[in-house]
């Protein structure tokens, strides 16, 4: 198997069920795989079951059944402790907002989950956190704090800091819903530029369905079901 298609994600027979105030099942007997360096996208209307899965899908939802694969690794029924350090180095998030901490630098805020993971030294941490700056174009912005950015500039720093632990996958939950067209292109540009340059896995739930169409791969939800993957 190249390495191109070695699986990232797997996901077999996924069921989970809320139970307020009745049972009500919520993703039916979802399956599907990820390789790397894939751009795959997540649609469906609201309520049907995207947000859910993606936090399964994210180690942050462990009450489901069936079984989920990180990397070759089954990690379903792993305590809470060793999915967060799993999460923390092999998973890089990006959200509807940006969640960055205002009274910190741009740069302070991009090495945060790296020192999190304590795996390198505070000054290669920074090193690396500016060249993934240089990636967005926004290396001049790194000692400005969070808050003097636009929306635009905020939501690639956030990417940037999703980055800074080379994680195995992005996933996102609508990262460009909150910006507007120019900015959305902006970000979208970025991340196809990451899965082919730099071969970075991606998986982005989405609603925008211009996004979704520029992806490698759509994963289409109905009713708590993959019907198209």
């Amino acid at each position: 198997m190249s390495e191109k298609e070695k699986s990232v994600l797997r996901a077999e027979g996924i069921d989970k069920f809320f139970f307020s105030p009745n049972k009500n099942q919520v993703l039916k007997q979802v399956s599907f795989n990820i390789n790397r360096g894939e751009f795959v996208s997540v649609v469906g209307k609201s309520g049907c079951g995207k947000s859910t899965l993606l936090y399964i899908l994210s180690t942050m939802d462990t009450d489901y059944q069936g079984k989920l694969h990180l990397d070759d690794e089954l990690i379903s029924g792993k305590s809470h402790d060793y999915l967060a350090k799993i999460r923390n180095q092999k998973i890089g998030f990006v959200f509807q907002f940006h969640y960055l901490l205002n009274e910190f630098s741009v740069l302070e805020n991009i090495m945060i989950p790296g020192l999190k993971l304590g795996k390198v030294s505070r000054d290669e941490l920074e090193h690396r956190a500016m060249e993934k700056l240089k990636i967005f174009e926004m290396e001049e912005h790194a000692l400005k704090k969070a808050n003097q950015l636009s929306g635009g500039q905020k939501q690639r720093v956030a990417i940037a800091r999703a980055l800074i632990n080379d994680p195995l996958v992005i996933m996102g939950d609508e990262p460009t819903g909150n910006l507007d067209k120019k900015n959305s292109d902006i970000v979208f540009n970025k991340f196809k530029e990451l899965a082919q340059e730099f071969k970075q896995t991606m998986l982005i739930v989405t609603h925008d369905p211009e996004f979704a169409a520029g992806t490698d791969r759509i994963i289409e939800m109905e009713d708590g079901r993959v019907i198209r993957h």
